[in-house]
């Protein structure tokens, strides 16, 4: 296991390995099939509650921070109240994972359906819509891996204490963690705690671009009226690092024993690679990756926060007890990333102010993506290789844990054109890269495409869309293309030599 003084040399390294591409992925280089895989490598796809159930006044369940966020009109007037209706369709879209080939789905639980009150009293129709969905899953041989916590705490709890601000709400997610693992644990044996904890925090307490809509001028958002941006983001996401080795805690002690489960945490990572070759670019890059990979990496595999976390941030970074540090020091089984592109570094520490993302670097020196200047706006850019750095840099900074790719995917805008080439193009450079990364000895255990079918996003609404599936307004879904060619290569063929692959490498080189 290395030193967190050990890292920083790790990052030179790996931008020799990696390289800072500048081209788009060569799609003739990469031909792989589902046998280049180990056995038990699974490959699934997800959705999450709050984005694909609808059913949001039904049965008992009470509003989450989502429902009230999205209903003061901040996605654009668009709400989940309906979207994929997947609470009432759960056995029509099980039946399309079934022709597709899933091996596993990911899914999350909605905290407000089970236990509406935040605390206390079980639903008992949320809980039969879960036995049911569990059941339906398993029952097909398709893998099970939940998530408690997607972004939708209840909003009563936040009207209450503040939600992740008190740490009341670690006691709460305990507890609502224990009915979800006595009750559905004999068959769901892959638990992820929370969703991109790194993100949410920066989201909903630094920036106020997601509920619940927390931040300060002049850092957040023009809108936002009430929170601290320098100092709230540090308090919610310690409340959630002790709410998961609490909860892990539980699992293993109680759970683990009879059910032979795992337990884990999901971050959001982007690849960030120097602006220049500057030796300032550099260390930008490096304090970027602690801000937002190692601030929840390194009290989980070290004990404690990163140095320059602790440097920067001072007092307004919350401190462990001696206990605490035990507690989260090896607190899980696997950590789940959701990667999708990667981002430029420019230094900016001549001018670092008070909230996090002063205090780490400027993104893309004018907060662009690599490439962006050569991509549709609406579509992200295709350079795969981000994820084998990011495994890559995984494997050695932090001892190589066992890792699940929970969500990559590419957004399109949405429309009903089933055509999506650029999904297939993604979709296939992306597992290329990770089969290349897991040949060079990364520990990865499973990916997961974001997402199944076309949901209400939690940033864009309905405007763009990620799925395999197209949904239209009479809540029919339709395969794209990504779907056939997904299923394609889950069913054995290579991802190269098939029907679709060469329509779609067709299209690409006339468009070139």
């Amino acid at each position: 296991m290395l030193t967190q003084n050990q890292l920083k040399c790790h990052l030179h390294l790996l931008l020799l390995v990696v390289g800072v591409c500048t081209n788009n992925w060569d799609l003739t280089l990469a031909d792989y099939s589902r046998l280049d895989f180990p056995s038990d490598f699974v490959f699934g796809a997800g959705t999450s509650a709050y984005q694909v159930e609808g059913a949001a006044f039904e049965d008992g369940r009470t509003p989450s921070i989502w429902d009230t966020y999205a209903h003061a009109g901040n996605s654009g007037g668009a709400n989940a109240d309906i979207t994929c209706d997947g609470y009432h369709k759960y056995k029509e879209d099980v039946q399309l994972m079934v022709e597709m080939g899933l091996e596993a789905f990911r899914f999350s639980i909605s905290w407000s359906r089970l236990i509406p009150n935040g605390r206390g009293q079980v639903n008992p129709m949320g809980l039969q819509y879960y036995n049911n969905f569990i059941n339906e899953l398993v029952s097909h041989g398709i893998q099970p891996h939940a998530v408690l916590f997607h972004s939708d705490h209840p909003q009563i709890l936040e009207d209450e204490y503040g939600g992740w601000l008190s740490r009341k709400s670690v006691d709460d997610f305990v507890a609502y963690a224990d009915v979800c693992f006595r009750e559905f644990g004999n068959r769901v044996l892959h638990w992820t705690t929370f969703n991109e904890a790194n993100i949410f925090s920066l989201g909903g307490y630094d920036q106020g671009l997601s509920p619940p809509k927390r931040c300060s001028f002049p850092f957040g958002i023009k809108n936002c009226t009430r929170g601290n941006s320098s100092i709230e983001p540090y308090i919610a996401g310690h409340n959630i690092l002790l709410a998961h080795a609490s909860t892990a805690r539980l699992y293993n002690k109680i759970y683990k024993p009879k059910q032979n489960g795992l337990i884990g945490i999901n971050l959001y990572t982007f690849w960030f690679v120097p602006y220049t070759n500057s030796i300032e670019d550099r260390l930008a890059t490096q304090r970027t990756i602690d801000f937002y990979i190692g601030w929840f990496l390194n009290p989980l595999v070290f004990g404690d926060y990163p140095e320059v976390m602790k440097k920067n941030a001072r007092t307004r970074l919350p401190a462990f007890t001696k206990p605490e540090l035990v507690l989260v020091k090896g607190s899980f089984d696997f950590i789940g990333f959701n990667h999708y592109y990667s981002l430029k570094i420019k230094d900016k520490s001549s001018s670092l102010e008070t909230n996090i993302r002063d205090l780490i670097a400027d993104i893309g020196s004018d907060g662009t993506t690599i490439g962006e200047e050569n991509t549709d706006p609406n579509q992200y850019p295709v350079f795969p290789w981000g994820l084998q750095g990011l495994l890559e840099y995984i494997k050695q900074a932090y001892g190589n844990p066992p890792i699940y790719i929970h969500e990559n995917g590419q957004r399109m805008k949405r429309d009903n054109d089933l055509n999506d080439t650029p999904r297939v193009e993604y979709l296939h450079g992306f597992i290329g890269s990770m089969l290349d990364a897991m040949r060079n000895g990364s520990n990865t255990r499973g990916y997961f495409y974001w997402s199944f079918m076309d949901v209400y996003e939690l940033l864009y609404g309905y405007d763009s869309a990620f799925g395999l599936y197209y949904v239209d307004e009479d809540l029919i879904r339709y395969p794209k293309l990504s779907a056939h060619w997904y299923s394609g290569f889950l069913k054995g063929r290579n991802a190269v030599d098939n029907e679709i692959f060469h329509q779609v490498d067709e299209k690409s080189s006339a468009s070139s």
